[in-house]
C-alpha cells in the first residue's frame, strides 16, 4: 500500500526492488485543480506528476487476480477504484516508474 503524498506518482520507487518497473498507463483523470496549478505556475507535466498526486491518492499492489474483488469492496464504500498499471521486471535491471498519460509519457528512476 502506497499513499501518493510526499513523492506523488514516484513514491513507489522507494519500495521497488532492483530490476522492478511499475508501468502506470490507466491513471484517473487529472482534476481541474491540477490543470490550473500547472497553467498558472508553468510547471512541466513531468514535474507535476512527481510533486502532486494528480487526483490519484492511494495505490494497492496485489496479485491481479484479486484486483476486481478489491475494486468492488472500495466502490461499496463509495471510493472510486481501478487498475492503473502493473509491475514487471525491467529489461536493464533498473528500478523505474513509467507514466503513460494524456499529458505525455514520463520515466522516473531511482
Amino acid at each position: 500500500m502506497v499513499h501518493c503524498s510526499g513523492g506523488a506518482q514516484t513514491k513507489v520507487l522507494s519500495f521497488l526492488g532492483s530490476g522492478q518497473q511499475v508501468i502506470k498507463d490507466n491513471l484517473f483523470t487529472v482534476p481541474p485543480l491540477f490543470e490550473t496549478i500547472r497553467e498558472q505556475s508553468e510547471t512541466p507535466w513531468e514535474e507535476m506528476y512527481k510533486v502532486f498526486n494528480m487526483g490519484h491518492r492511494m495505490e494497492l499492489y496485489m496479485d491481479e487476480r484479486n484486483a476486481s474483488k478489491v475494486i468492488d469492496i472500495a466502490r461499496g464504500f463509495g471510493v472510486d477504484a481501478q487498475v492503473v498499471g502493473r509491475v514487471q521486471e525491467s529489461e536493464d535491471n533498473a528500478s523505474s516508474v513509467i507514466l503513460r498519460t494524456v499529458n505525455g509519457e514520463f520515466t522516473y528512476s531511482k
